[in-house]
């Protein structure tokens, strides 16, 4: 019926695994690009084609992107490079941004390609101040250092603005979606959202802090990354984002599922910032990683509030509630063995 084949970057991680798992779903074909010898690729459905490459050698590309005469192909392209330390990071900008460039003149070489998926970043959307919700955007550079804080944030908007003037200039076919942080089960890796969790639920975080997140499914996003191939605009960007979610209420939450413990108090967002810089400052002379960071302070304090009704009305994205998704992460976190001495609820 329809010969199209689903090129997946960064398939060997959180979403891009999901992202897998849901064009299964549906019956598509699947090809994943993933770097040579990654262990992490035993992840990936065993359905998904295989080939390995590097987002920053052009000529590695040129294998995933070669597909049979007479099909076509569909670009998703997941993968990047993430870090929770702000400062600058060439090989960041390599991956996040050179790596994009490559992307898109390979989606540009390859006339088969019908259409290309950016999934950058809330991150890479200029700030706004608290009480105004964020909303999409379709000037992401120069780089506002004030509203775009860290080097993770600043690569993903200068490869999101190279996706749409490469839209605009060159033809070419492509639209973006800005996940902000994702949560769930099957989290291999361990990302930065899924290590907090399982400290809660071991009970090492007796201390906990203001603010907010804004955290979402890994299933709805990768269901959101697949409907943008399916009917986002070209040229368009379209948040995925969900409500805000405030570090207390996702302990409530953890705890309800699991019954583990929660942090005694919380400690407010001022005295949290002084916290993480004496943490910082003993940590420089230690050697050691601080146990708060003023970034990771930061995160908590900066206005969480995303307004994905575009996403919504165009693309049928939803959210499901965070009392769901935290439950199932807890349970596969407890079924993996990452909780220690835990019972459930």
């Amino acid at each position: 019926m329809k010969n199209i084949i689903y090129l997946v970057t960064g398939a060997a991680g959180f979403l891009g695994s999901h992202v897998c798992d849901e064009l299964l779903a549906r019956g598509e074909r699947v090809r994943a690009l993933v770097l040579p010898g990654d262990k992490s690729a035993k992840y990936i459905p065993k359905e998904v084609e295989i080939v390995e490459g590097n987002l920053c050698d052009v000529a590695s590309l040129e294998n995933f992107f070669s597909i049979p005469k007479g099909s076509s192909s569909v670009v998703i392209h997941c993968a990047s490079m993430v870090t929770t330390n702000a400062e600058f990071n060439q090989k960041l900008v390599d991956v996040n941004v050179g790596g994009t460039v490559n992307m898109i003149d390979q989606c540009l070489k390859h006339p088969e390609c019908r259409k290309m998926v950016y999934v950058s970043s809330t991150g890479a959307i200029p700030e706004l101040p608290k009480g105004s919700p964020i909303r999409e955007t379709d000037r992401f550079t120069p780089i506002d250092e004030e509203r775009q804080v860290g080097c993770y944030s600043q690569t993903k908007a200068m490869a999101t603005q190279a996706v749409l003037d490469a839209c605009k200039e060159k033809g070419l076919k492509a639209c973006v979606v800005h996940p902000s942080g994702i949560l769930g089960p099957k989290d291999y890796a361990i990302g930065e959202t899924t290590g907090t969790v399982i400290k809660i639920m071991n009970g090492e975080m007796p201390v906990g802090m203001g603010g907010s997140f804004n955290l979402c499914d890994v299933r709805d996003l990768a269901y959101g990354c697949v409907a943008a191939a399916d009917k986002g605009r070209i040229g368009e960007c379209y948040i995925l984002g969900n409500k805000e979610v405030t570090l207390k209420e996702m302990c409530r939450m953890l705890h309800e599922a699991s019954g583990c413990r929660t942090p005694h108090f919380y400690v407010p967002i001022g005295m949290a910032y002084k916290l993480a810089a004496q943490m910082e400052k003993k940590a420089k002379k230690t050697g050691e990683k601080p146990l708060m960071t003023n970034f990771a302070v930061y995160n908590l304090a900066r206005n969480n509030e995303f307004d994905y009704s575009k996403a919504e009305r165009e693309l049928g994205y939803h959210t499901r509630p965070y009392e769901e998704t935290l439950r199932d992460e807890a349970n596969w976190l407890m079924a993996e063995g990452y909780i220690k001495n835990q019972k459930t609820a």
